[in-house]
C-alpha cells in the first residue's frame, strides 16, 4: 500500500502513539507530509512531531509559542512528562560515560519516537526486519526502529504499562488532586457523604472524564429547568413502561403517611406492582385527612390516574378516617379491596406486648447492661478483642421490634457479658467498684433474667419474621399474612404448653388487633389459593372462615364469570389437570406463588388470572425509603406556582430513580409510618436523650468506627447478607417452619441448651421455688412451680 494513503490516525510507531500528547493533539497527513492541530488553541504547525507539541502544551519557550488556552491540568501533566523524559535522558548519559559506552544508542530508550506517519508505517523497512535493535554504523544517528514483536508490547514509558518509581507518584499525585477536589465539593456543598454509594456516581465521573480536559458543568438554570424537565420525561417513560404489567398483574395503591417536624400529615402515593414500584405524587394532606370524604376524593383521584380496572386493592393506615375513606373507594369500585398496612398493625402488636410490666422491667434491665457497656470504651474493647465477637445493638424493622431484637442479641452474649463481669480484667479494675457497674453484674450473673429473655425472645420470634415478610417489598407478601399469624398463635400456645393462664395475655393483644383492624378478607383468599398452604393438611387453609372469605371477595370484587371462577375452584383444590402434575406439587412450596399459578393455572384460566392478580400484591405500604428534606421542601407554603410545580417534578424523578435502583443496590428500610424510627437506638446505647448536633450517619461511623458506639451493620442502606431489615434474627418460629417460599430469609436461631443445663436448672428451681412470685427481677412471666421453661421447641 502506499504510504501516501494511510490515514492521518495510524501511527508508524505503537510508542509513538501512546504519547499523552496524542489525547490533545490532532495529526493531518497532505500530501505525504504531516501537521499537528492543538485543540485548545486551534493553531496548526508543520514538523518536529509530537514533542513539539507536547512543548507547545506545556508552555515550553523556545522553538514553539505556547497555549493560552490549555487547561492547567494538562499544562501540568505535559510538563511533567517532559521533565522525566528529560531526567531519564540525563541519567542515561551519565550511565553511559560511567561504563565507557557511547550514550546515543541507551538514550534513545527513553525517548519518544517521533515518526514521520507519511512512511506509512512500513515497520518491516530497511533493515529493521529482525531484531529492533540495529547494530549497523550507518543507523547511529538515527531513530531507534521498532521491530514486528515491538509493536505487540506496551513500552515501558507509556500509560497502561509498568510505570516506574517516579511515573506511579506521579500518577498517585494526580488522582490524590481530583480526589481532594470532589472531597471540597462534598464539603462545601453538605453533601451527604452516602452520596458516593449512588449507582449514578462512577458512571458521573466516567462521563466527565471521557469528555476530556475543559469541560464546564451545566450550570444552576441548567439543573433547575431544561436538565430537570429532560429528566422528568425520562423518569416519565419508566413509569409508563409499568402499565403493561399494571393490567396484566394488577396494583396496589399504598397511600404513605407521615407527619413531618411541623406536624403536618404528608402522604406519598406509590403504586405497587410484583415487578417494580413507582412514586406518583406527594400530598400535604393536614387539611381533609380528618375528612374521610377529602380524603376519599384524593384516593379517587390516584386511582382515576392509575386505571380503576387495573387496581386490586388500596394499603393505608388504619386510623379511622382512613377505613372510612376505602370502604367510600370499594363501594364506587367494586373490583377494589381496602387492607391496612400491616407493617403498621404489627408494629402496634409488637408496641403492646413491650408495654406489659414485666416485658418492660426486662427491657428496662437489658438496657442498663447496653448502656454500660456501650458507654466505657475499656470493658467494650475488650469484648470486641474475643472471637466471634457481634454488635449487640442493631436497629430493627422499626422501634419497637429493635426492643425484642436487642433482648435477643443480648442473650446471644450471655456467655461473653458473663466472661467478661468474672475476669481477672474486670474484677480488678476500677469498674468494679462503681455503684452502677455492681448492679450491671448482679443482672448479668442472675439466671432468671436471661431465662426471661428466652422466653420472650421466643414468643415474638414468628412475629418478627412476619414482620420482615410483609415489610419487604422484593416479593409480594400477600399469600403469607394468615399464615404467619396463625403460626404465630400456635407457636406461643405451644411455647407455654397450652396453660391457658399462661398464653392468654399474648393471644389477647394479637387477637384483638388481627379482629379489630388486621384481619381482611382478601388476606384469607390469598391464604387459600396458595398452594403452599393449600396443599399441605398441616395448615389452616381448609377452615371454614378462610374459605367463606374467599368466596365473599369472589362475590363482592367479580362482577363477571362468576360461575366459571367458582367451577375452577374445585379443580385447584382437588388437583385436577395441571395442578395435580408431580413437578406441580414439588414446586409448590418452593416457587413464588403467583408465579406458580403462571405455570401450572393454565387448566382453569379464569381463576388463574384472578389468584395471580391476588397473590401478586403487597400487605403493606412501608417497604419505601423517603428523603425527609426533600419532602418537607416541597410542601412550604412560601413559594410561587411555578416553584412548587419544579419542586413536585424534581420528587418524582428523585424518588423513581432510587425506586428503579432498589433492585440492585440493597438498602436499609426504617420504617415510614414509624417517624421516630431514627432514633430508635438510643434507649439502649445512650444515657442522655439529647439531640446530636449533626444528623451524618456516615461522620459518626468514621469518626466512632473504633471507639464506644456500636457499628450498625446492613445499610446501605443500605443496605444487610440479603439484606435482612432486622440485623439480628429472632430465630424460628416453635414448629422450626421453613421460611415462606420464596424468601430467602436467613434464620440464625438462638437455641436453649436443655441437654446441658437439665440438672442445673432444676436444681436452681429448687432453690428459688419460693421466689417465682415474688422476684424483682424482670420476672412476671407467670412461671409455676410445676413449668419448666426449658421447653424444646
Amino acid at each position: 500500500m502506499d504510504s501516501n494513503s494511510a490515514p492521518s490516525t495510524t501511527g508508524s510507531s505503537v510508542r509513538g502513539k501512546c504519547d499523552p500528547a496524542w489525547s490533545h493533539v490532532l495529526e493531518e497527513v497532505k500530501d505525504g507530509k504531516s501537521s499537528f492541530k492543538c485543540l485548545y488553541c486551534g493553531k496548526v504547525y508543520k514538523g518536529g512531531g509530537i514533542n513539539r507539541m507536547k512543548r507547545h502544551l506545556a508552555g515550553v519557550k523556545g522553538d514553539v509559542a505556547s497555549c493560552r488556552s490549555v487547561p492547567y491540568d494538562v499544562r501540568f501533566q505535559m510538563g511533567e512528562n517532559l521533565k522525566e523524559i528529560g531526567k531519564a535522558k540525563q541519567q542515561a548519559k551519565e550511565d553511559q560515560a560511567n561504563s565507557n559506552i557511547s550514550p546515543l544508542e541507551e538514550t534513545q530508550e527513553y525517548e519518544v519516537v517521533q515518526e514521520n506517519h507519511a512512511s506509512g508505517g512500513n515497520l518491516g523497512r530497511g533493515n529493521s526486519i529482525g531484531p529492533s535493535r540495529v547494530s549497523s554504523k550507518s543507523n547511529l544517528g538515527k531513530r531507534k526502529v521498532i521491530g514486528e514483536m515491538d509493536k505487540y508490547f506496551a513500552p515501558r514509558t507509556t500509560p497502561g504499562a509498568q510505570l516506574g518509581i517516579k511515573s506511579v507518584l506521579a500518577t498517585k499525585e494526580a488522582k490524590k488532586r481530583v480526589d481532594m477536589a470532589i472531597a471540597r465539593f462534598m464539603y462545601d456543598a453538605c453533601i451527604p457523604l452516602n452520596a458516593v454509594n449512588s449507582s449514578y456516581y462512577q458512571p458521573m465521573l466516567n462521563a466527565i472524564a471521557s469528555i476530556g480536559p475543559g469541560y464546564r458543568g451545566p450550570n444552576y438554570h441548567a439543573l433547575r429547568v431544561p436538565l430537570l424537565k429532560e429528566a422528568k420525561r425520562e423518569v416519565q417513560m419508566i413509569v409508563d413502561s409499568y402499565r403493561t404489567y399494571w393490567a396484566e398483574l394488577g396494583c396496589t395503591i399504598m397511600a404513605d403517611g407521615w407527619t413531618d417536624n411541623r406536624q403536618r400529615t404528608l402522604i406519598n402515593f406509590l403504586v405497587y406492582c410484583s415487578k417494580g414500584i413507582t412514586f406518583i405524587r406527594s400530598v400535604d394532606a393536614s387539611d381533609m385527612v380528618k375528612d374521610a370524604v377529602s380524603l376519599f376524593n384524593l384516593f379517587d383521584e390516584i386511582v382515576k390516574w392509575v386505571g380503576p380496572e387495573n387496581v386490586v386493592q388500596l394499603v393505608t393506615d388504619n386510623a379511622a378516617n382512613y377505613v372510612a375513606a376505602g370502604r367510600l373507594l370499594c363501594g364506587k369500585y367494586r373490583n377494589i379491596c381496602w387492607s391496612p398496612c400491616a407493617a403498621h398493625c404489627l408494629n402496634l402488636i409488637l408496641k403492646d406486648i413491650g408495654e406489659m410490666d414485666h416485658v418492660a422491667n426486662l427491657a428496662k434491665r437489658a438496657s442498663q447492661i447496653t448502656v454500660y457497656i456501650y458507654n466505657h470504651v475499656y470493658l467494650l474493647s475488650w469484648l470486641r478483642n474475643r472471637k466471634g465477637w457481634g454488635e449487640i445493638v442493631r436497629p430493627g424493622p422499626t422501634r419497637f421490634a429493635t426492643t425484642f431484637i436487642a433482648l435477643g442479641s443480648l442473650n446471644e452474649h450471655m456467655h461473653d457479658l458473663q466472661a467478661l463481669v468474672t475476669s481477672k480484667f474486670f474484677v480488678e479494675s476500677r469498674y468494679a467498684k462503681d455503684k452502677k457497674a455492681k448492679e450491671v453484674v448482679k443482672i448479668i450473673l442472675d439466671p432468671k433474667f436471661w431465662n426471661d429473655c428466652r422466653v420472650i425472645v421466643h414468643i415474638v420470634s414468628p412475629l418478627i419474621r412476619l414482620l420482615r415478610i410483609v415489610d419487604s417489598d422484593e416479593h409480594p407478601a400477600m399469600g403469607y399474612v394468615y399464615d404467619g399469624m396463625y403460626r404465630a398463635i400456635d407457636g406461643i400456645k405451644k411455647l407455654f404448653k397450652d396453660k391457658k393462664k399462661f398464653w392468654e395475655p399474648y393471644i389477647n393483644i394479637i387477637k384483638d388487633r388481627w379482629d379489630n383492624q388486621f384481619s381482611q378478607e382478601i388476606h384469607a383468599a390469598a391464604y387459600w389459593l396458595n398452594p403452599a398452604f393449600q396443599y399441605d393438611p398441616s395448615t389452616s387453609s381448609k377452615r371454614q372462615e378462610v374459605h367463606g372469605a374467599l368466596t365473599d371477595v369472589i362475590e363482592m370484587r367479580v362482577s363477571s364469570s362468576r360461575h366459571k371462577l367458582v367451577d375452577e375452584l374445585k379443580l385447584f383444590r382437588e388437583r385436577v389437570g395441571t395442578f395435580g402434575k408431580l413437578l406441580a406439587l414439588e414446586t409448590s412450596k418452593t416457587t413464588q406463588p403467583d408465579e406458580w399459578w403462571k405455570l401450572w393455572g393454565g387448566c382453569a384460566p379464569t381463576l388463574q388470572k384472578f389468584a395471580i392478580r391476588i397473590l401478586s400484591q403487597t400487605a403493606s405500604s412501608s417497604g419505601c425509603e423517603r428523603n425527609w428534606s426533600v419532602f418537607e421542601r416541597i410542601h412550604t407554603k412560601k413559594r410561587n406556582r411555578l416553584e412548587h410545580q419544579r419542586l413536585n417534578d424534581l420528587v418524582f424523578v428523585h424518588y423513581n430513580y432510587r425506586l428503579k435502583n432498589r433492585v440492585n443496590v440493597k438498602k436499609f428500610n426504617f420504617d415510614p409510618i414509624d417517624y421516630e424510627s431514627i432514633d430508635k437506638t438510643e434507649f439502649w446505647i445512650v444515657e442522655d436523650e439529647e439531640p446530636p448536633c449533626l444528623d451524618y450517619e456516615e461522620l459518626e461511623a468514621a469518626l466512632y468506627e473504633e471507639g464506644a458506639y456500636p457499628v450498625n451493620e446492613g445499610s446501605s442502606s443500605h443496605v444487610q447478607g440479603d439484606d435482612e431489615v432486622g440485623g439480628t434474627d429472632l430465630g424460628p418460629s416453635s414448629e422450626e417452619q421453613d421460611a415462606p417460599p420464596g424468601f430467602n430469609i436467613r434464620n440464625n436461631p438462638i437455641e436453649v441448651d436443655d441437654d446441658d443445663d437439665d440438672e442445673e436448672e432444676e436444681e436452681e428451681e429448687e432453690e428459688n421455688e419460693d421466689d417465682d412470685e415474688d422476684s424483682g427481677g424482670g420476672g412476671g412471666f407467670g412461671v409455676d412451680d410445676d413449668i419448666d421453661f426449658n421447653y424444646e421447641l
